[in-house]
């Protein structure tokens, strides 16, 4: 009776066939990975550095196409890196991974689109409505 009571499982109602089944089933019950405390302190080491490369874009300057794109690309690792490591993506089956970070690319991809066409919509009118009505 003193082992049901310690596996949290109480003492009403449990008979001599159930305290085996409470034993065996408490172990499955709390399986779970841990990961080393090494790895989330490199991963935030890396988030640090790219936290202060991003800090030294402004530092520095930069202006333009450059500027943003430095910005993006750090961003978009930084968030790479919280999504793998402190989300646990890096651990999960391939499916659920897709259904996570294909959306975002997509989008990105429409955008970059997008910006195309409006760079082409853009030239058009220069070009046929430069004189005005």
């Amino acid at each position: 009776m003193a082992e049901a009571t310690a596996n949290g499982l109480g003492q009403h109602g449990l008979g001599a066939g159930h305290a085996h089944e409470a034993r065996t089933a408490a172990p499955h019950a709390e399986v779970h990975q841990e990961h080393p405390i090494k790895l989330y302190l490199v991963v935030w080491a890396w988030l640090f550095i790219l936290s202060a490369c991003s800090y030294m874009v402004d530092y520095f300057g930069l202006h333009g196409y450059l500027r943003w794109s430095l910005i993006l690309i750090f961003m978009m690792l930084k968030a790479g890196l919280i999504v793998a490591f402190f989300m646990h993506m890096a651990w999960e089956r391939l499916a659920l991974t897709y259904a996570i970070i294909l959306p975002p690319i997509l989008v990105l991809v429409f955008v970059a689109m997008m910006v195309f066409e409006a760079d082409y919509t853009l030239f058009t009118r220069l070009v046929f409505f430069r004189d005005g009505p």
